[in-house]
């Protein structure tokens, strides 16, 4: 990586700073933490096959750890108004207060939340000592939503949230551009960027359908140069993409505030990176 100038270099280890990995459950991952430090935020997951229980499960374990768990709550995984009750208790019990909303990747829902709009709902009235809720958003599109009612549905959850997390994006300017019109369009929350980690391609095709990753793999191949190169190179690292975000004319003018980073559970690699990359900026 050649030295950015001093703003975008500043601008890049302050997003790196506030970057944090999601983790998928799988049996054993709990152990493999141990590059990370332990006051670090993580999100879990929630399987479309294994739920939501996985998903609790697992953060408690991380919670007893010493981290800041942010486990996914996706609405098509929740059965009704009683199962949401039951959850609610579960992260109370387990002293967790922040929690991540999407809709979910299951193809019907379980019960009666159809999208991440109707849960928030329920959640509001719910009565909860969650004190944040993030919500998802797709800069770069989605396979079967088309950009309108994506844009409208994010319009009617702000109000239900705190904070956003993107798909995976792979294009700085295309990201840097809806950045700014959700700021033009009033939704002002902060945004934590989907970002890829440092991955290697052969460890991730043979894992993908375990931990639940070939639908996005798919809609991957169908995307920007980047990801051709995440599916073509032996290691995808993420530095030009982090560096042309940095440099985007009116990142200053948005609310990103970090990086959510999909490290596919290769979580060594992907730590040793940002945390190589935060030394070499200061």
């Amino acid at each position: 990586m050649s030295k950015p100038s001093e703003a975008v270099g500043k601008r890049m280890r302050k997003d790196l700073e506030n970057a944090y990995m999601e983790i998928v459950p799988v049996p054993g991952i709990e152990k493999r933490l141990g590059t990370l430090q332990r006051n670090m935020h993580v999100s879990v997951t929630c399987s479309p096959t294994k739920g939501v229980d996985e998903t609790i499960e697992l953060s408690g374990k991380l919670m007893a750890q010493g981290f800041q768990v942010i486990p996914h709550i996706a609405a098509k995984s929740v059965t009704g108004e009683k199962h949401l009750e039951t959850i609610v208790k579960r992260l109370d019990a387990l002293s967790i207060e922040n929690i991540f909303v999407p809709g979910g990747d299951l193809p019907e829902p379980m019960g009666e939340f159809n999208n991440a709009y109707d849960l928030l709902k329920a959640l509001q009235k719910s009565g909860h000592n969650i004190k944040k809720i993030g919500i998802a958003a797709h800069p770069e599109g989605h396979p079967d939503i088309n950009e309108k009612i994506l844009m409208e549905a994010l319009e009617k959850k702000k109000d239900l949230a705190d904070y956003i997390v993107t798909q995976m994006c792979f294009d700085a300017d295309i990201l840097g551009d809806w950045l700014v019109r959700i700021n033009q369009q009033g939704v002002h929350l902060p945004v934590w960027v989907g970002l890829p980690g440092v991955i290697e391609r052969g460890r991730l095709l043979r894992t993908s359908l375990r931990i639940g990753v070939g639908n996005s793999l798919r809609f991957l191949r169908k995307k920007s140069q980047v990801a051709a190169e995440l599916m073509k190179s032996s290691i995808y690292n993420p530095d030009k993409l982090v560096t042309s975000i940095s440099e985007y004319k009116d990142i200053a003018d948005t609310n990103l505030a970090g990086y959510h980073i999909f490290c596919f559970n290769q979580i060594e690699i992907s730590e040793k990176w940002r945390t190589e990359t935060i030394s070499k900026l200061m």
